[in-house]
């Protein structure tokens, strides 16, 4: 596996991606044109616009897979793939109807990068269950593509302990999944990720807060965990 699954791609008052192009770039050494999956969002075309401007000063090509006639084609011919942000539930929806999910499946297992973010990166993980976002369409089933083993939570947002919101926090839904589910999840917060490679994981990049890790880790049974860096175990 090649992967790079960034928590989110904008951080806040920064253009797209620019808090992760270190990252982004070595993943892409070689490769001057990706292929881009921006079905979480409705306006594909616009969508595909602000992703291509963004990638031209670095000297790669963005090809939107909705472009062609044959999207899964486009993912198994393509050099790097990069599905962004959005709606998880319509992204994995559309991901199944088309064919995607085996081809990113096929795309991922013979190496070549998968780049993702936010929902992207959610459905790299074993099913969706761990999403923040609302069900606005039925993918036909909760399970996703399988890249890791673990489930994913992006944007994790930490308790404000001033705030009069009597709701449930972040935190406590992740154990309401654990109750009911055995998988270990890795919740990024912004401006973070997970590169996967040579049989490797790691978490990289810097939490917006500046009194925060990049990670925290959530098992059955066990309380949160603050993780950084070298996360193979849990592959």
């Amino acid at each position: 596996m090649n992967l790079l699954l960034l928590s989110n791609s904008t951080n806040a008052g920064r253009a797209y991606l620019d808090h992760a192009w270190d990252a982004v770039e070595p993943v892409l050494s070689g490769i001057d044109e990706l292929v881009f999956v921006g079905y979480a969002l409705a306006d594909l075309d616009a969508y595909t616009a602000k992703v291509r401007d963004a990638f031209a000063p670095h000297g790669v090509r963005v090809v939107g897979v909705h472009e062609g006639t044959d999207p899964a084609a486009s993912v198994r011919d393509a050099g790097a793939v990069l599905v962004g942000g959005g709606n998880t539930f319509r992204l994995l929806s559309h991901v199944k109807r088309t064919g995607l999910d085996r081809a990113l499946r096929a795309h991922a297992a013979a190496g070549r990068p998968y780049l993702s973010a936010s929902a992207g990166t959610n459905i790299a993980a074993p099913s969706i269950r761990t999403t923040n976002d609302m069900p606005i369409v039925f993918p036909e089933g909760f399970d996703a593509l399988g890249l890791v083993p673990f489930q994913i939570n992006c944007h994790y947002l930490d308790a404000d302990p001033d705030s009069t919101h009597a709701g449930e926090t972040r935190a406590q839904r992740l154990a309401e999944y654990l109750e009911e589910n055995e998988r270990p999840v890795v919740a990024l917060r912004e401006g973070t990720w997970i590169r996967v490679a040579d049989g490797r994981a790691e978490i990289g990049g810097a939490a917006v807060a500046p009194d925060r890790g990049p990670a925290l880790l959530f098992r059955r049974g066990a309380d949160p965990e603050e993780v950084s860096g070298d996360i193979t175990p849990l592959l």
